[in-house]
């Protein structure tokens, strides 16, 4: 996936929302891809995040009930953003912002089966996350605060949860996470900590402080009443003054048939249709075939004017699809690796996507690989090694309706080095060099062949001499070669 904008920004600009979109996508990608461990492990520390804004939560909304139940549930859903503010500046795989990862999928970057891996390997952390915490809480013997009030606000909380009807808990589900995607969405804009931070509050102040219904903090909040009411020592119930079998309601089957399975449906409905969907089908959605074809009548009836003043008016609206070749020279993984080579000298390559049986892109072969395997066999004859030993197969794809000046500016500009901002948006540092001195100190390491994939298919490739034969009209009238040497020794006179 390919991130940056068709131009350079200040680092301090706020997105458009066009280009938050476009934002959406990379983020939600990069996220989508990264490997099985830090994806858990992200998880984990997100399942904790979410936690911690429970018990402050809870703790905010003990015995305040003086104050009113408007002002107190406001109280507490502003106590319960700081999960969110934890995730946004700290970093964290939270599985109801994970479901935008459909936008990838619906733009053909990701197939389904790679989205839902990453969907389940995120709500796994989450629930590891929120159990470990449940255990640290329950063993610190929290629900003993405030003469016990704190456990037994926790307890109420969790069973009314299970209290809902199906369709309410999807519907509650739905409309939590029609919220916390919109926070997360509003942080896209943004380029520093503290505005990130600010955005989110507001949204989760509202789902939480209405009784939205958020899976990953269920996932505290109803095994912790759970643990509670198994553990507590009865001076704990005497204590408040209840029986035990006043909660009876809060068991494991209930919280899965109840709770956790109509919210998880309606947090998928809520983030990933209603949000992930809705902006992709506005911003970012092409139209079928015939802009494709408009496309390509401009690029072979390409019209140039004076010097610098292109004249291709739709430059700005050509995509990969435009200008991507055919993949006809692709590699089979199977193949051995004398083959493979063999393959690109006839074909004066310098590199081959591999496909599978079923045109899955699987790799990429370049004369690098190749040449490191030949010191590695101390230039003898390579053995019956095939492609698929020595294949990278971590590689940047690129969408067929993804915009053409944008894969441009990301094979040549490095916009973090230009512009360096952390991960977070923070400006890292600055300097008083003009742009295009930082940009010509600025080094870029990006692959020169793009393979170009639509839902999950190898549909071709798109190459940096494709790119610049595309743009090329930017330069003005083509100029002859005797009348360049011309020119060039006119200049050269000129200065002598």
């Amino acid at each position: 996936m390919l991130n940056g904008g068709t131009k350079a920004e200040s680092p301090l600009a706020a997105l458009s929302p066009e280009q938050m979109t476009q934002y959406a996508e990379q983020y939600a990608y990069k996220k989508a891809t990264n490997t099985t461990a830090k994806t858990i492990s992200l998880a984990i520390s997100a399942g904790v995040f979410i936690g911690l804004a429970f018990i402050f939560y809870i703790t905010v909304t003990t015995g305040s009930m003086a104050v009113g139940w408007g002002i107190n549930r406001l109280f507490g859903g502003l106590a319960f953003s700081l999960g969110l503010v934890l995730l946004v500046v700290c970093g964290g795989e939270l599985f109801t912002s994970s479901v935008l990862s459909i936008i990838p999928r619906a733009s053909g970057q990701l197939n389904t089966r790679s989205m839902i891996a990453n969907w389940s390997k995120v709500y796994l952390g989450n629930f590891i996350g929120a159990l470990l915490l449940v255990g640290v809480v329950s063993g610190a013997k929290l629900y003993q605060l405030d003469h016990g009030q704190w456990g037994l606000n926790a307890m109420s909380i969790a069973q009314h949860k299970l209290e809902h009807s199906f369709i309410q808990a999807v519907l509650l589900g739905l409309l939590c996470n029609l919220l916390v995607c919109l926070a997360v969405w509003m942080t896209f804009s943004a380029k520093t900590s503290a505005a990130k931070a600010g955005l989110v509050i507001l949204p989760v102040a509202m789902f939480v402080s209405t009784g939205f219904e958020h899976v990953v903090a269920n996932m505290f909040m109803v095994p912790l009443g759970i643990a509670i009411k198994s553990w507590a020592e009865p001076a704990f119930w005497a204590q408040i003054g209840v029986a035990e079998n006043a909660f009876e309601h809060l068991t494991w089957a209930n919280f899965a048939r109840h709770n956790l399975l109509p919210v998880t449906i309606g947090n998928i409905l809520g983030g990933a249709l209603v949000v992930g969907l809705g902006y992709w089908s506005v911003y970012s959605r092409k139209p079928a075939s015939k802009q494709a074809a408009n496309n390509l009548s401009v690029l072979s009836n390409q019209s140039y004017g004076p010097v610098g003043e292109p004249t291709m008016q739709n430059l700005k609206n050509l995509t990969v699809a435009d200008v991507m070749i055919s993949a006809d020279n692709a590699l089979s993984p199977d193949m051995t690796i004398a083959s493979a080579c063999d393959a690109l000298l006839a074909q004066e390559l310098s590199g081959a996507v591999v496909v599978n049986e079923k045109n899955e892109l699987v790799g990429f072969i370049s004369e690098l690989e190749i040449l490191r395997k030949l010191w590695l066999e101390d230039y003898s004859k390579p053995s019956t090694t095939n492609v698929a030993n020595i294949m990278q197969k971590d590689i940047m794809t690129v969408a067929p309706n993804h915009n053409l000046l944008k894969l441009a500016e990301y094979m040549s500009v490095d916009v973090t080095q230009v512009y360096p901002v952390s991960d977070s948006g923070m400006l890292l540092s600055s300097t008083h060099q003009p742009l295009e001195e930082r940009l010509r100190n600025s080094s870029v390491y990006r692959p020169k062949i793009f393979p170009v994939v639509d839902n999950g298919k190898l549909v071709g490739v798109v190459t940096r001499h494709q790119v610049l034969k595309a743009l090329r009209p930017a330069l003005g009238a083509p100029v002859k070669l005797n009348q360049a040497a011309e020119i060039e020794a006119i200049a050269e006179s000129s200065v002598a």
